[in-house]
């Protein structure tokens, strides 16, 4: 382990000077490939040097163990326990550090938010979460961009909605937020005031670089059309809603909260091509991503991550049983303990597997 360690921050060193040479700094793509690399090994490195620092400090305070002033023995005496507990506490973090990283961790996201089953109330807690992410972004200093949306009837929601989610770590932040989140309330239209449950999927997909997915413009089909709104109203007299089908797969993305073809097709080229990244690395990665299918289930009210309790106030997470009575605060984006409650238990279990 410290052999590795050592060669990781002898790389963090000749990064930051690559990162600070002029003919670097002037190529866009080979800056950005060195920053991500950087930014990914830079908690590891911090953590090394913070464990060096306690080992020196331990060093020193068993040299003071020797020294002739008694208050100063007892004071060193005293320092040594909390000081190798905290080196303890380092070690686990290095070797959780040190597990083979999702390489996916560092890009941006493309975030499918869809109503399954529950009709209009299915729409409307779409657009609770479409909400509670985009609050979440905020707060964590993303950039959100809106690439598609289809209005639910009725009342009012979504039935789909697809955002762009750039920032620093997003995947690794929202990755595990993919599956079947089930909301129990009584709905706004209920007389008798009896509790509905519903349930909506999210998709969490990592944003593919265009080098990375080469699409032949052969092997699509785009088809162009009027943008509707809210209820079938026309919003736009041209043809600037656009649908990308892929042959080969066929794939269906389609676009329309541009007043611009041009925009609504580049927005859905983006999609498609998170979408084709993903399958690929379905089939030859699979170890590393589960497949579209698994993570969004059917949309059914049984195939459920999470359950969010309205008249109790309570958020159920059922992958690890963690159960906060915070409801409130989880959908107005406060949403870090879930996520640091995941990504503590799914290193505990990647560490468990690495260890057996």
């Amino acid at each position: 382990m410290l052999k590795k360690l050592q060669e990781l921050e002898k790389r963090y060193e000749e990064l930051e000077e690559l990162l600070s040479d002029p003919a670097i700094l002037a190529n866009y793509s080979v800056y950005q490939r060195h920053a991500r690399e950087h930014a990914g090994i830079a908690d590891i490195v911090q953590t090394y040097r913070k464990y060096r620092r306690i080992e020196s400090q331990i060093e020193d305070n068993k040299g003071l163990l020797r020294d002739g002033d008694e208050e100063v023995r007892d004071l060193a005496k005293e320092e040594l326990p909390l000081l190798r507990e905290k080196l303890e506490e380092l070690e686990e973090r290095l070797k959780i550090l040190l597990l083979p990283k999702d390489p996916n961790d560092e890009r941006n996201v493309f975030l499918e938010i869809r109503a399954g089953t529950g009709g209009d109330e299915a729409g409307l807690f779409a657009e609770d979460l479409f909400r509670m992410y985009a609050r979440y972004a905020e707060r964590s200093g993303w950039r959100v961009e809106m690439i598609s949306s289809s209005l639910s009837g009725g009342i009012g929601g979504f039935k789909e909605v697809i955002l762009l989610i750039e920032g620093q770590g997003a995947y690794s932040r929202l990755k595990y937020e993919s599956g079947v989140h089930r909301v129990q309330r009584v709905p706004v239209t209920e007389a008798q005031g009896r509790i509905h449950t519903s349930a909506v999927t999210v998709a969490v997909l990592p944003e593919a670089d265009e080098v990375e997915v080469n699409i032949d413009p052969n092997e699509l089909r785009i088809d162009v059309y009027r943008s509707t709104g809210h209820g079938g109203q026309s919003v736009n007299t041209t043809d600037s809603a656009v649908r990308i089908t892929h042959l080969p797969t066929g794939l269906v993305v389609t676009c329309q909260d541009e007043k611009s073809q041009h925009k609504n097709k580049a927005k859905a080229l983006k999609v498609l091509r998170a979408r084709l990244f993903e399958q690929a690395q379905e089939e030859h990665e699979a170890a590393i991503s589960e497949t579209r299918k698994q993570q969004v289930g059917t949309g059914d009210r049984s195939q459920r991550i999470r359950t969010y309790n309205f008249p109790q106030g309570r958020m159920t997470d059922h992958r690890i049983g963690l159960t906060l009575y915070s409801l409130e605060n989880i959908l107005d984006g406060d949403i870090d303990p879930i996520i640091d409650a995941l990504n503590t238990h799914f290193q505990a279990e990647a560490l468990k597997s690495s260890a057996g």
